[in-house]
């Protein structure tokens, strides 16, 4: 009865967790976006408080020196890019007729041909279906970005309420947890501390190593794409390395993009379109064997497909919200899950140790 009670509890603060962040979603952005930029940040005042720094004078100064950070980012990043961006939509039509154009051209086909092999295929239908396809999305996409002038106000909150938030959140960090420690039931309190550690562990290792790495691709992106002179390089090559926050997506979008661009660019001169496809592939390689093993490694106990279902879930339930509590939730299920497994496994109902003790006790007497 004791442990009825309580999967009824557990069951019921969940539910009543899902239908809190679900019906509140739209304005929770700026404080779960706060929430985790003091955990990313309280490593940080961590090392400044044990060098004998007040908590409330190495929160300003972490926060201030982020602060400086995102405005620098904000003052020379945010502009070129968002000039490329729009730049980018307005060209997406010619690119498209473009490459409409080139695919159903007869010559090309024959290259195409002759580079691939196979029974020669008349492009005209499919490359009409897919251009279609294509230009329905995009309206669609398009037209939710029109419509979605909330993003634009969550966006305002989210620059002037996350850092503070933030500052508060960091100030108080060590009494919150110390509070929340004080409510957990003592007969399982070391079975939980455990838990949470390796839920820390896994969360902290995964957020700060990919979250390097994705910087380190975009630069390499970026700057690679930059010098073989594809337009909007720049922008597709940070767009991909902030993609690679989930392993091998952000490598497949930005290929499939820059090589749809300079197709349509470069178009005869395959050398520079060669080349595009190489930085893809080079990059993949610096990041499935340098990278990940080296910054994210395997202790972090999140696998690709789950991240992946994990994020599309969570985000067409709750949005933009729900992308921020995708991975926190994902690393804390994954932990949940092998703990259950651990104790199953170690579980007479798994083991059958007490079925056959109590045979044999029968049998003795």
């Amino acid at each position: 009865m004791n442990l009825q009670r309580q999967v009824i509890f557990w069951v019921g603060a969940l539910i009543v967790f899902i239908l809190f962040t679900w019906i509140l979603s739209d304005v929770l952005l700026p404080f779960v976006a706060g929430i985790a930029l003091a955990y990313f940040l309280n490593p940080l005042a961590d090392r400044l408080e044990s060098y004998g720094f007040n908590r409330l004078v190495a929160t300003l100064l972490v926060t201030g020196v982020f602060a400086l950070f995102f405005i620098a980012v904000a003052i020379i990043v945010i502009p070129l890019l968002g000039s490329q961006l729009f730049a980018f939509i307005s060209r997406i039509p010619e690119y498209v007729t473009r490459l409409q154009q080139l695919l159903l051209d007869e010559a090309v086909q024959d290259r195409l041909h002759a580079l691939l092999g196979g029974e020669k295929i008349d492009l005209r239908k499919t490359v009409g279906d897919l251009m279609g396809q294509g230009a329905t999305w995009l309206g669609t996409f398009l037209q939710g970005l029109w419509s979605g002038g909330r993003a634009l106000i969550s966006l305002v909150a989210v620059v002037v309420i996350m850092p503070i938030v933030a500052f508060y959140v960091l100030v108080d960090w060590h009494r919150m947890v110390a509070k929340v420690d004080s409510w957990l039931p003592r007969r399982h309190r070391k079975t939980i501390h455990g838990l949470a550690r390796e839920i820390d562990a896994a969360l902290a290792g995964f957020i700060r190593g990919q979250g390097l790495v994705t910087l380190i691709l975009g630069t390499f992106y970026a700057v690679g794409l930059t010098l073989v002179g594809l337009n909007f390089g720049l922008l597709i090559g940070f767009g991909a390395g902030i993609l690679s926050f989930v392993p091998y997506i952000g490598s497949t979008t930005g290929l499939l993009i820059a090589g749809g661009v300079a197709f349509a660019q470069f178009w005869p001169d395959w050398i520079w379109i060669v080349s595009v496809v190489v930085i893809f592939f080079v990059g993949q390689f610096i990041e499935g064997y340098f990278l990940q093993p080296k910054l994210v490694g395997d202790r972090v106990g999140l696998h690709p497909v789950w991240l992946i279902f994990a994020l599309f879930a969570f985000g067409y339930l709750l949005g933009f919200v729900g992308i921020l509590l995708a991975v926190p939730l994902a690393a804390v299920t994954g932990v949940l899950t092998r703990f259950a497994l651990k104790q199953y496994l170690a579980s007479p109902l798994y083991t059958g140790e007490t079925r056959q003790s109590s045979s044999e006790k029968s049998g003795r007497r």
